[in-house]
């Protein structure tokens, strides 16, 4: 059994990591670091609850250490597990900037422990079943790609740092995730450009972004996210020389989460067939629309990768360097918005 202390249970802690842990033969929640209550132990009695990450640190029994704070916290706080050998889970984006993201993890493998980043939305259920889509190469050849994250939050979010341009805005927040999708599909653009916007009244972090990644193969990766979209577009959508594919909606896996202290329903992660895409694709002709069944989605597939990693007997779920090339492409993005230009990509510099 390894042992796990979370830090910090506020919505991604409380949320996404506590649950999921639970969840997952072979790993024990153990201890939560709560500054001043105890609504880790109410939710879950006989936890340990810890006031410091020191205190946490000093827990021998400790063998993985999730990082759940606010982002600006997240390179502190794994380095401080690194140094006290523990190995570390950290929430989304794993830290702030590439360069200590590459500190962190050339200081994991030094020493021979795990860093490995929460990129959880590989396992949506409609990133998955993009990936089987493509696999199938039903809509021929490929030649656009759009993912998009619209919200309707026109007032500034009531956690303060998600507002502070410091803490990178929703470019770092949700652009991490639609970032990590388009690498993992396709691998390394050659080049990018972007838009990186402030939509909302009054000062404060991004809100809005557009970023459009190109590949030598010749599809357009388009990515794009904003806090001002009463009507969202399609979450997914795919344009191939055969067809096209469309998916609205988002994975249901947070909604049901923030309900529970566990998973234990068989039907998890399956969506009802009114969340399911389609695919409209030329038969003969004719262009025929089907529902596509979707593949259940499961966070739970990220900590048991963890485990076998902790335990040698898989690598781990996420490899710590995709957080860095992640992190590289949020920077350039940045770099394309302010300079009206787009950027080449020069990977020369990926740690090993």
């Amino acid at each position: 059994m390894i042992r796990v202390g979370l830090v910090g249970f506020g919505m991604a802690g409380r949320v996404f990591h506590a649950p999921i842990i639970s969840s997952v033969e072979g790993l024990e929640l153990a201890a939560v670091v709560e500054r001043t209550t105890d609504n880790s132990a109410q939710r879950y009695p006989g936890i340990t609850t810890y006031r410091t990450l020191d205190e946490l640190l000093a827990d021998s029994s400790i063998k993985l250490v999730v990082v759940a704070t606010p982002n600006a916290t997240h390179y502190d706080f794994a380095l401080q597990a690194l140094e006290a050998a523990k190995n570390v889970v950290v929430d989304k984006p794993a830290a702030v900037s590439s360069a200590q993201i590459s500190q962190l993890l050339q200081l994991a493998g030094g020493i021979g422990i795990q860093y490995i980043p929460f990129h959880n939305r590989r396992w949506d259920s409609d990133f998955q079943t993009i990936q089987k889509v493509l696999h199938e190469k039903s809509l021929g050849q490929l030649v656009h790609f759009e993912s998009t994250l619209d919200r309707w939050r026109p007032s500034p979010s009531t956690r303060a740092w998600k507002d502070d341009p410091d803490q990178g805005g929703i470019l770092l927040d949700l652009g991490t995730h639609l970032v990590d999708q388009a690498l993992t599909l396709f691998g390394q653009p050659q080049s990018l450009g972007a838009e990186v916007l402030r939509e909302r009244d009054g000062e404060g972090a991004n809100d809005s972004f557009t970023v459009r990644l190109h590949y030598l193969t010749g599809a357009s990766v388009t990515l794009s996210a904003n806090s001002l979209s009463s009507l969202a577009r399609p979450r997914f959508h795919l344009r191939g020389m055969k067809g096209n594919y469309w998916k609205w909606g988002q994975d249901l896996q947070e909604e049901a989460l923030g309900k529970i202290t566990r998973i234990d329903s068989p039907e998890w992660g399956k969506e009802p067939p009114a969340h399911w895409g389609n695919l409209c694709v030329d038969t003969d002709g004719s262009m025929v629309t089907q529902p596509v069944e979707p593949v259940p989605g499961d966070y739970r597939l990220f900590y048991a990768g963890v485990r076998d990693a902790l335990l040698g007997t898989g690598s781990p779920p996420v490899a710590a360097v995709d957080a860095w090339r992640t992190a590289r492409i949020l920077e350039w993005a940045l770099e394309s918005a302010k300079t009206h230009r787009d950027i080449e990509c020069d990977w020369s510099a990926e740690p090993q």
